[in-house]
């Protein structure tokens, strides 16, 4: 399937305040995967990239035993969170975001670039991932 913006517009348009919409995308290269959940008030989306290098956006919490720098998640406002936890893959993405596409969905910019996935929320918070680089902003 293609990473269609009018698709996701549509999403966006048939969410219901009381119930909460989820779908799935992931890039090209199949590396980084995203789940969006978009409900009446808020939406959030959770990004993993499986195979990085480099040190972690963030620092490790000394709270933290499994595996970081893997997952980030943010919602419609606030900043963006870093998931302690091992990189599973997802495997059933319902959308491919083909390279040079810029998305909405559930409100979230988010762009598929050669280069990564940038994906910032209605604040301007979000998050840059690559195999060679995450940043947090």
């Amino acid at each position: 399937m293609v990473f269609r913006v009018s698709a996701l517009c549509g999403l966006l348009l048939s969410a219901l305040p009381a119930a909460a919409d989820v779908f799935t995308f992931e890039t090209p290269s199949g590396n980084i995967d995203c789940v969006v959940g978009v409900g009446g008030d808020s939406s959030d989306i959770t990004c993993t990239i499986y195979e990085r290098s480099g040190p972690p956006a963030r620092p490790r919490p000394g709270s933290c035993r499994g595996t970081w720098g893997h997952s980030f998640e943010m919602f419609s406002r606030g900043a963006v969170r870093m998931i302690c936890d091992g990189p599973l893959r997802n495997g059933s993405a319902q959308e491919i975001a083909p390279y040079g596409v810029t998305g909405a969905p559930g409100g979230f910019e988010c762009t598929s670039e050669r280069t990564g996935l940038t994906c910032r929320n209605e604040d301007g918070h979000g998050f840059f991932l690559s195999r060679r680089a995450q940043r947090v902003f």
